[in-house]
């Protein structure tokens, strides 16, 4: 069996035409649903970026037992796992933050990867007197400091090598996966995956797409918000929002290239194909740009995923309600190749829910940021749990590799380290327990901001699908509450986790000495 995986980042559920979706055209993403399975409530687990990645790598959640950070030396990643029964694995990407501090030992699981550089504020362009007076006249410096270097200015250093299209990180990676596909595809026992940054900010898109979604704005260049609260004009909302519609109208050219590749080399009879993502972002709905800031509103949390598989060929064209997460692709991908599931896991085959329509892998959706809201859903509503005091310190970062989004812990933080119990998917190896200090660089800090519209809130996604308006119920909130930490306990999430939330469960004997 060969297995392509698709991973996109920050791809919108509702960009989508198989989701509902109206303001960007995607014949391809669409078409794809109409030869797989869709599924329709599908939600994220730990985020942003590497949370979520490491979600995918071991099948279970990990955002209550420590912040962003790499792969651990006790994680059990199933890229390894295929590797070692003999199923060669690929990685093409341009996901910059692979090769930061904080992103280290993912792509190294696999046994072969091809990085395309200049993605973001990938150090790639090295110019030591940037043309900053040409940038300047063609970015908006809301967007683009120019004052002071950072990683917008980097990104803007990047794009001066970027003048054609197929010199652009996301074409290139389709173009590495073809070339890897024309080399290996009368082979068997592979598994490939094309993870594009695209469509995550900045929304840097061929001039060919953007034709279609102009909106008559002049000023400079509006590609890159800051997570922030929107303070732009409707004109420059629209302008922001378009740009993001032109790189999702880019992604779907490019994935359709990648389905009439299968078409033309008769590979669907024995290749499985996964779309998914790894969190959605805020285009101005809830008066928000971004993303782990505030509430993981459905934007956010409420992803797209659409599966196919040769075996299931019957059921092209079909949905599932059943409530499924991102953990679940890593017992997927195992089923797929025929390897078992590692005891520690915390998920459940897709496949068993594509051959059963009535399956249900769980009652009860928990997802979140460390030392931010937990996020819990039944699928007809959704509760935003806050604790009583989200400045205060009092939670611990459980780790045997501390590093933070781009640099080490600081000594500061690993003065506090000591030596905690093994919890159940550590192989037996203890931990450090090292405190987590409210100014520590750890998403969304680590750009100098934090969590912000605060509070407790519960939403019928039902009757308010657009989350309008917050509701009171105690029964369905404590309902939620009770799954909640149900889920926690599965995780075998550490005592202060509870206590820090003002949640109460059943208590055992705390980890730290």
């Amino acid at each position: 069996m060969r297995t392509i995986f698709v991973l996109f980042d920050s791809l919108n559920r509702s960009a989508l035409g198989a989701y509902g979706g109206t303001e960007v055209a995607t014949p391809n993403f669409d078409r794809f649903a109409a030869l797989g399975v869709a599924f329709d409530t599908h939600y994220v687990g730990s985020m942003p970026c590497m949370p979520a990645r490491r979600d995918l790598h071991t099948g279970r959640l990990n955002f209550m037992h420590r912040s962003w950070g790499p792969m651990e030396p006790y994680d059990r990643s199933f890229v390894r796992q295929l590797s070692q029964a003999g199923v060669h694995t690929h990685l093409v990407s341009d996901h910059l933050h692979y090769f930061e501090d904080g992103g280290h030992g993912f792509h190294t699981k696999f046994d072969s990867y091809d990085f395309i550089r200049g993605q973001e504020y990938d150090p790639w362009v090295a110019l030591v007197q940037p043309p900053v007076e040409r940038i300047r006249s063609q970015f908006d410096p809301r967007h683009y400091n120019t004052e002071t270097p950072d990683k917008h200015l980097q990104h803007a250093i990047n794009r001066q090598r970027m003048e054609e299209e197929e010199q652009m990180p996301g074409p290139r990676c389709f173009a590495s996966a073809f070339r890897f596909l024309d080399d290996n595809r009368t082979a068997d026992d592979w598994f490939l995956m094309l993870e594009c940054f695209d469509p995550h900010e900045p929304f840097h898109a061929p001039e060919r797409f953007k034709d279609t979604y102009r909106t008559g704005y002049e000023g400079r260049i509006l590609d890159w918000p800051h997570y922030e609260r929107v303070a732009e004009s409707p004109e420059e909302i629209d302008e922001i929002r378009a740009n993001y519609a032109a790189l999702v109208a880019m992604c779907d050219e490019y994935f359709g290239r990648l389905l009439d590749y299968l078409d033309t080399h008769g590979m669907w009879e024995d290749t499985c194909l996964v779309l998914g993502t790894d969190h959605g972002f805020l285009l101005s709905e809830h008066g928000w740009w971004g993303k782990a800031r505030m509430p993981y509103y459905e934007e956010i949390s409420h992803i797209p995923l659409v599966v196919h598989h040769p075996a299931h060929t019957a059921q092209a064209g079909t949905r599932r309600d059943a409530l499924t997460q991102t953990t679940d692709l890593m017992p997927t991908f195992l089923e797929v190749h025929g390897l078992d599931v590692p005891g520690e896991a915390r998920a459940t085959s897709l496949w068993r829910v594509v051959e059963d329509p009535k399956a249900r892998p769980r009652d009860a959706a928990v997802f979140g940021v460390f030392s931010g809201p937990i996020g819990v859903t039944d699928g007809q509503h959704v509760l935003y749990h806050y604790p009583p005091d989200i400045f205060s310190e009092g939670l611990v970062e459980y780790t045997l590799a501390p590093n933070h989004m781009t640099e080490p812990f600081t000594p500061e933080e690993l003065r506090t380290a000591r030596l905690a119990p093994a919890f159940d998917f550590t192989q037996g190896i203890p931990l450090l327990a090292i405190d987590a200090t409210a100014e520590a660089k750890r998403p969304p800090n680590n750009d100098g901001i934090g969590f912000d519209d605060l509070g407790t809130r519960l939403y019928d996604l039902v009757a308010d699908p657009a989350q309008q308006n917050p509701i009171r119920d105690d029964d369905i909130q404590s309902r939620l509450e009770a799954a909640m930490i149900a889920d926690l306990q599965r995780h075998d999430t550490p005592e202060e986790f509870y206590r820090w939330y003002g949640l109460h469960h059943r208590s055992s004997e705390g980890r730290i000495p």
